[in-house]
């Protein structure tokens, strides 16, 4: 499945035409997406868009009815960039990269779930990750969508991070 497919479904919903009629200055902002290796029903695919004129974003459930619902939005002074809908990316292909990574660094754990926010920065859309893998593992990674390359890579453990609070 691709991002381009689940926009597709959201810009034919009900709920998301008569929002882009309500707010026709709002834009697509950000996405968050669940892949549950181990309970696929619990897969998840959100959409944001911020309005300009209130300052708020709205997320819509692309995963159930494009459902939408507020998203409580602290930051109102540093404006969300804007993504365009012609940004995509495959959840496989993406699943691949991680795999590659994770063999090219040695990572024998077993994914488990995958939490991906969607992204842009000066033009740019990337993906950010934080994956859980087998034996209480933790993987942040960053990709670039435009190359289809992993610019950041780190794998924590649950020991890691205990020492971490218990060195504070």
């Amino acid at each position: 499945m691709n991002l381009k497919l689940y926009l597709e479904k959201l810009q034919t919903s009900e709920e998301y035409k008569k929002f882009a009629e309500e707010n026709p200055k709002a834009y697509l902002c950000s996405g968050f997406f669940i892949i549950d290796k181990e309970n696929p029903e619990a897969n998840q695919q959100d959409v944001d868009f911020y309005i300009p004129e209130s300052k708020d974003i709205v997320s819509f459930c692309v995963s159930d009815s494009c459902q939408k619902k507020p998203v409580d939005f602290v930051d109102k002074e540093n404006l969300p960039d804007k993504i365009d809908f012609s940004c995509n990316f495959d959840f496989e292909e993406v699943e691949n990269i991680i795999n590659e990574k994770m063999k090219q660094e040695g990572v024998k754990n077993k994914l488990q779930k995958i939490l991906l926010s969607l992204q842009s920065k000066n033009g740019k859309c990337f993906l950010v990750g934080t994956i859980f893998v087998s034996s209480l593992g933790l993987i942040k990674i960053r990709i670039d969508l435009e190359n289809m390359n992993v610019i950041d890579f780190e794998k924590k453990s649950l020991m890691d991070m205990l020492r971490v609070v218990k060195g504070k």
